[in-house]
């Protein structure tokens, strides 16, 4: 039971890990590394070499503990199975070890059962007291040991993990990182491709495994756009439009070509009719180009209003996959210094507060903070995505 053949061959960082015999061992990668692979090779080593042993995966959400459970069904030989559930996503070898597949949305679940080895996956996105409060606990009575692997996502407990691992007084604690470029099968050319198209930061914690500090917020280098001045009217201007009424606002971003900000309104309980007439007036000032106005929900008739009139309203459906190439866009603006904004205290707030989380399906998802707002920012993307519509022609506003 202690010699088997896997369809797993490691690379040299892999190897690295593999042969670290660290009780608590933090791994912090690039993407694509390669990563999950290698822990569940780790998994099956250590349910293949104990007898009886206890061992649990442990993913922020079930959809991600799901492709630990994918990756399981590659690696782990048939013959080596005596039982298998899919719906408690467990799996019991023939020497009696069991290997368990779980999601940390309820800690509570995490509770009760002694542990021989715990890989928790995606750790910079799992809750602190799920290792706190349930995992840790449960490694006691058995000396287990446990992996942490993730891409890193600022500095909180994971980089605490990880930072803990590199001091040489703590013998049961070792850390390793590697960049997406330490995988050899991933192009460098991919890479490259990879940081051009992608927010310094953003590349830096994705592909360099950095902990960049405050990572979770999406936009840098705000207080040295804000450097643009207000003006009282301008012509052929470019316009990004959020409606809202009683709980959310109304913003209006309107910019030169050149994406130079030039005015800025924000406003809530007002009705529709009363909105139009206050679009229509800054119109008159700012005679805009094309209007970039969000489309969903009450969004559609105001639109076909505006066009009814004679303005050149393009109307933006926000979904999920949208709405990250409409923030990432902007994102990327800030970044290469090519956008100027008016210095409005609420804009550069939400602008600073804004920050991106990972959904239950493992994508990335952007939005304010809870019980903060965001339609300052999504105006001015709306906004930005007319400018660079103009710019790199009209293929880019057909979304």
């Amino acid at each position: 039971m202690t010699e088997i053949v896997i369809p797993y061959r490691p690379h040299v960082g892999q190897r690295q890990f593999h042969n670290d015999r660290a009780r608590f061992r933090v791994l912090a990668c690039g993407r694509r590394w390669g990563k999950t692979t290698a822990a569940v090779a780790e998994t099956i080593r250590a349910a293949v070499q104990q007898p009886r042993a206890m061992v649990w995966w442990v993913a922020p959400t079930y959809a991600l503990a799901n492709l630990g459970w994918r990756e399981m069904g590659v690696l782990l030989p048939s013959a080596l199975v005596a039982d298998l559930s899919l719906s408690e996503r467990r799996i019991v070898l023939s020497n009696g070890a069991e290997i368990w597949i779980k999601s940390a949305e309820n800690i509570t679940g995490l509770r009760g059962a002694g542990i021989d080895l715990v890989v928790i996956d995606e750790a910079a996105f799992v809750r602190e007291e799920a290792w706190t409060n349930a995992l840790r606990p449960a490694l006691s009575d058995r000396q287990g040991r446990a992996v942490f692997i993730s891409t890193p996502l600022g500095r909180n407990w994971f980089y605490a993990l990880f930072v803990r691992g590199e001091e040489q007084g703590d013998q049961e604690w070792h850390s390793l990182r590697y960049r997406t470029a330490d995988n050899p099968l991933i192009s460098p050319a991919e890479i490259e491709a990879a940081r051009r198209d992608m927010p310094e930061r953003t590349f830096r914690q994705e592909f360099e495994a950095e902990f960049i500090e405050d990572a979770g917020a999406v936009f840098r280098r705000v207080a040295a756009a804000a450097v643009a001045t207000p003006a009282g009217a301008g012509e052929d201007t470019v316009w990004g439009v959020d409606w809202g009424k009683h709980n959310d606002f109304t913003v209006i971003t309107v910019l030169d070509g050149n994406g130079t900000m030039l005015s800025f309104d924000r406003f809530n309980e007002v009705d529709y009719v009363l909105q139009l007439a206050r679009l229509r007036a800054m119109a008159e000032r700012f005679r805009p180009r094309i209007i970039v106005a969000e489309a969903n929900a009450m969004g559609e008739p105001l639109v076909e209003q505006l066009r009814r009139e004679g303005l050149p309203v393009i109307g933006f459906t926000t979904t999920a996959a949208t709405k990250a190439r409409l923030i990432e866009a902007l994102a990327l603006s800030f970044e290469r210094g090519e956008i100027k904004i008016l210095p409005e205290r609420v804009l550069i707030n939400e602008l600073q507060a804004f920050e991106v989380n990972l959904s239950s399906s493992g994508a990335a998802r952007y939005a304010a903070p809870s019980g903060l707002h965001d339609d300052c920012v999504i105006s001015l993307a709306l906004a930005w995505y007319a400018v660079a519509g103009i710019v790199a022609g009209p293929a880019i506003l057909e979304i």
